[in-house]
């Protein structure tokens, strides 16, 4: 079941609709609990580690948001994305090193050295604590908008960072610039809207067992509710670059008061809601393993902007439209996510 018109926040669900959410339950006792969840947009969650993916600027992103909390990070999937700081906080640079073109080599050198400078500011926490992380990374070899040379650079700078076998790096699929899945979304040799694949192929599966161990198998289909989120509210002053509502993906476990534990999928450019709905939430595949392996599902949603900051692709940013800093802690829209998910939390599960 389905719930795209909620918007949880400060403000209380009606009890109508709470009982419209909570009526799949099976016993009294289980459905007041999701109600009452549901209606605060609270769960719990277990905080002492997360988890990450993204495509395109959104694999950029999560390794922002990685590397801005790598002592919460356990493990990212990443799909068609470049190394972090590629874009040295210009527009320019992302457009020619960073994406479809290599106008000149990428220097490692300069980015990682870039690490160690926000490092030693305390914008960013020791790298030493990527040396566990689980890191999957996925080029396909029909993708024309991120360049393999691209790719490679990110799973080279991986290498300085993680212990080798804790990296996973797939180049052999002919998958072009999207998110490849089972049997969702267009055709998987054709990169356009919405940047899904039906390639046969579980991209959410593989990375989320690299990540987390050996899951329980998937559910054929989903039957949790994707609710929409205040991101404005949740997220605070950092999320004004953030569109008005996100989604989360709830279990039913989950909203009937289970531990579960949070996995962040930030989507590409021209990808968020703005541009083709909820696919991105609904498509993936993500939601089929968070339903048996007791996960919510954050999928957090830019804006598209024709003014500034200019984005009208609705891109994350990687290359600097919200501040110098936009790659740290500091960042706003690392920020704005961070709060987002300690607010979806109850109390007393929060990680400081």
């Amino acid at each position: 079941m389905k719930i795209s018109s909620t918007i949880l926040g400060k403000t209380c669900i009606t009890s109508a609709l709470a009982l419209m959410l909570g009526a799949a339950h099976g016993n009294l006792a289980a459905k007041q609990i999701a109600d009452q969840a549901l209606s605060k947009g609270q769960f719990n969650l277990d905080l002492s580690h997360i988890s990450l993916s993204g495509l395109s600027s959104g694999g950029y992103m999560a390794t922002q948001f990685e590397l801005a909390h790598s002592d919460w990070v356990s493990g990212v999937g990443i799909i068609a994305a470049g190394p972090y700081y590629c874009a040295q906080n210009s527009i320019q640079t992302a457009l020619n090193q960073c994406v479809n073109q290599l106008n000149s080599p990428i220097s490692l050198d300069i980015l990682n050295s870039k690490v160690i400078q926000w490092q030693e500011a305390g914008k960013l926490p020791p790298l030493s604590n990527l040396q566990q992380h689980k890191v999957w990374l996925l080029s396909g070899t029909l993708d024309t908008r991120v360049l393999p040379q691209v790719n490679q650079a990110l799973f080279t700078q991986y290498q300085h960072w993680v212990k080798a076998e804790n990296i996973v790096y797939i180049t052999d699929k002919p998958f072009a610039h999207l998110f490849p899945t089972l049997n969702s979304g267009s055709k998987c040799d054709v990169s356009e809207a919405p940047f899904i694949g039906n390639c046969d192929y579980d991209a959410a599966g593989e990375m989320l067992n690299f990540i987390y161990g050996e899951l329980n198998q998937r559910n054929e289909t989903q039957n949790g509710q994707l609710v929409e989120i205040d991101q404005h509210e949740l997220g605070g002053k950092p999320a004004q670059s953030l569109a008005d509502k996100g989604y989360l993906y709830v279990p039913k476990s989950c909203q009937e008061g289970g531990s579960c534990t949070v996995h962040v999928s930030f989507h590409g450019c021209n990808q968020n809601a703005n541009a083709i709905g909820d696919a991105y939430a609904t498509q993936t595949g993500l939601n089929n393993w968070a339903d048996t392996n007791q996960m919510v599902v954050l999928y957090p949603q830019t804006k598209s902007s024709m003014m500034m900051p200019l984005n009208p692709q609705g891109c994350w940013d990687w290359w600097g439209y919200t501040g110098d800093d936009y790659a740290n802690q500091h960042g706003e829209q690392i920020k704005a996510v961070k709060q987002i998910i300690h607010a979806l939390a109850k109390q007393e599960t929060q990680h400081d």
